[in-house]
């Protein structure tokens, strides 16, 4: 098993390139269900999580074929052969239930593993299903299984999100371009990953309004045909080196990053002293003076990303004064924190908020990372410690970050992986 050895004091300097979306990639890659014409995606990011919906797809017939050198454009096709997605594959991510919604909408069954992935809380599917009820399905859970039918298939429906969800309202998305009739979507997610799933649903031949407000309105089609989409660079990705560079008092700039996106993290990195200054294809982080602490809640887009919460909290750790993170989208998002006290922090964590009182200095230490971005925020600590930082199981860190080791030494890191 891999581990990462990063040894801190270094200031950042340099370009980062921001890869495609993970989280925009992964719906975009099953709307590959939804015809038997070829969807081609570009700026698609090289990670562990796209492999696993690859061998996803392919368990359903679909050919997920690179087209370009590089490997970051697929040519998505095929016939479905197999509506069953199965717990081995299923187990290793959360975002496979996607297949869901699709697979139920151009079969009119579907079998799919009740979804695994990083243990940051129980996330229940329970907002897919009844939304796929509303619009005609029957469901059962069997032994672990989600199993779904529409014998006369789906249809049009009014459906009221109780609290927002980025994967229901992506699901309920796919499944209704396909359904009969009309389907309104209220309190839907407005992340910037669901509206480049509607603007490539709609080169598909979906007719889909109200994109980047909490309602959309669908108007079901016989059919959907090929298209060509071009993925958003990953918010998450953006802000969390906009974090390296803060945290280790460099200046980085940010290639093909995307400021309206992350506008939230962006005036938390303000309030806090950071020099965030736009410029060609990008912007540049700078980070000249102490950084100050403040407060941040996670809250769905356009609020502060839970997706940032870990980052966040390690670049807190040495700022000046105390600083409060409060998490109110998953129940057990702090497991990072006795990671980064073993490096000198002063966290406190109790119910749903952490207390983070600043320290002149973080140390190196053995640490283990638990969850996608609590191993980030780990690699960040590890920049500004003194001393060696060792970084164990860091299989979760290649889910959702591509190339983390060559892009932070491409800027002056010491930084490796070792077997």
């Amino acid at each position: 098993m891999d581990s990462i050895i990063v040894t801190g004091g270094v200031p950042l300097s340099g370009t980062i390139t921001i890869s495609g979306a993970k989280n925009a990639a992964l719906p975009l890659m099953t709307c590959g269900l939804l015809t038997d014409e070829r969807l081609t995606l570009s700026n698609v990011a090289r990670l562990a999580d796209l492999r696993t919906m690859s061998d996803l797809l392919a368990q359903h017939g679909i050919d997920v074929t690179p087209t370009s050198e590089d490997g970051r454009t697929l040519a998505i096709g095929g016939a479905i052969t197999n509506t069953q997605a199965p717990y081995d594959i299923v187990s290793k991510m959360r975002a496979s239930v996607l297949v869901l919604g699709p697979l139920l909408a151009r079969c009119r069954e579907a079998r799919v593993s009740l979804p695994g992935g990083c243990g940051i809380g129980t996330r229940p599917v329970d907002l897919h299903l009844k939304g796929l009820e509303a619009m005609g399905a029957v469901i059962e859970l069997d032994a672990g299984y989600i199993n779904a039918t529409a014998p006369a298939g789906l249809h049009g429906a009014n459906i009221v999100f109780p609290f927002v969800s980025v994967g229901a309202t992506e699901n309920l998305l796919m499944a209704a371009s396909l359904a009969d009739g009309v389907t309104i979507l209220k309190n839907a997610a407005r992340e910037p990953e669901i509206s480049d799933l509607v603007l490539c649903l709609t080169a598909m031949g979906a007719k889909i309004e109200g994109i980047g407000t909490d309602t959309l309105t669908i108007e079901g089609q016989k059919s959907l045909h090929g298209a060509s989409h071009a993925i958003l660079p990953d918010r998450i990705e953006t802000g969390t080196y906009a974090c390296a560079a803060a945290i280790t008092g460099g200046k980085v700039f940010l290639e093909n990053a995307r400021t309206e996106d992350l506008e939230s993290v962006i005036s938390a990195l303000r309030e806090a002293g950071i020099l965030v200054t736009p410029g060609e294809n990008g912007f540049w982080v700078e980070r000249r003076n102490q950084l100050r602490g403040i407060d941040v809640m996670t809250e769905p887009y356009p609020g502060f990303p839970t997706d940032m919460q870990a980052q966040f909290m390690a670049l807190m750790a040495i700022a000046e004064g105390a600083s409060m993170v409060t998490e109110t989208i998953f129940e057990n998002r702090f497991m990072h924190v006795p990671e980064l006290n073993r490096m000198g922090a002063r966290i406190n964590a109790h119910g749903a908020s952490a207390i983070i009182r600043g320290v002149s200095k973080l140390s190196g230490a053995q640490v283990m990372a638990t969850d996608l971005r609590a191993s980030v925020s780990l690699v960040l600590a590890g920049l500004a410690a003194t001393g060696e930082t060792t970084i164990s199981r860091v299989y979760h860190l290649d889910r959702g970050y591509e190339s983390v080791e060559q892009k932070l030494a491409g800027c002056g890191a010491r930084i490796e992986r070792v077997n």
